[in-house]
């Protein structure tokens, strides 16, 4: 990318049909995470596929998520969507998911596949495996594609893995590390919906291990995360 591209102002998004501003007035808006159980509360399991690893200027390519209720991964609540950039010119992000010009030919119109990703998310919080990426990721493409602001819970289980398991004692552990701790097996990685539903097993384990160590509701686990994440900043320096 020359220096005249980098400073060309962004296309603005085409404004939304009546329908899609219908559709995004409906959406859930989240509150906070409650002191109910964890085997009480609905959770989404989400993984995105991207362009690349720049915050800034990639973009979502593919969205997969899956559902934890009831104690257990809901397999009727699924969801997978390939987002179309027309734009979009194959970097060496391919290489590792896959979706080349074709797949992202056949995609869904982003505003389309981001309505209906919220939609299926509702007012449930979020669980990823380095959460903070997925969110800022997902939360500039609500925001370019829909003027949406992402305000819902996303907790990172890449966190929650080291502070419930101390014992694992990994350094910046991946999520290989711990589906192979725990004796996971992963059918297929680094592909939106197989990523999602192997970190739904990995979060399952580890609401067990949380309920063992009296961290039983959604709003105890943030709570846990947030002093275990100050703990570990003040030992860093």
């Amino acid at each position: 990318m020359n220096l005249f591209e980098w400073l060309r102002p962004k296309a603005k998004a085409a404004p939304l049909s009546s329908e899609q501003e219908r559709r995004l007035g409906q959406l859930h808006a989240f509150t906070s995470l409650g002191e109910h159980s964890l085997r009480q509360q609905r959770w989404v399991v989400v993984d995105l596929e991207t362009t690349g690893l720049n915050m800034s200027r990639d973009q979502v390519l593919s969205i997969g998520a899956v559902v934890i209720e009831d104690g257990a991964i809901d397999l009727s609540q699924q969801f997978e969507q390939t987002l179309l950039r027309v734009d979009h010119k194959p970097g060496p992000a391919v290489l590792i998911h896959g979706l080349g010009p074709s797949a992202i030919a056949a995609g869904n119109e982003p505003v389309e596949a981001l309505l209906d990703f919220m939609e299926f998310v509702g007012d449930s919080p979020l669980l990823a495996f380095h959460a903070p990426f997925d969110q800022h990721m997902l939360g500039r493409a609500l925001k370019d594609s829909l003027g949406y602001r992402l305000q819902h819970a996303f907790l990172d289980v890449a966190d929650i893995a080291p502070m419930l398991c101390p014992q694992a004692n990994f350094r910046q552990a991946g999520l290989d590390d711990w589906t192979g701790f725990f004796g996971l097996h992963a059918e297929e990685r680094h592909h939106a919906s197989a990523d999602a539903m192997v970190t739904a097993e990995l979060a399952l384990i580890l609401f067990s291990h949380a309920r063992r160590q009296q961290i039983d509701s959604p709003a105890r686990l943030e709570q846990c995360l947030g002093q275990w994440r100050r703990r570990k900043q003040s030992h860093s320096f």
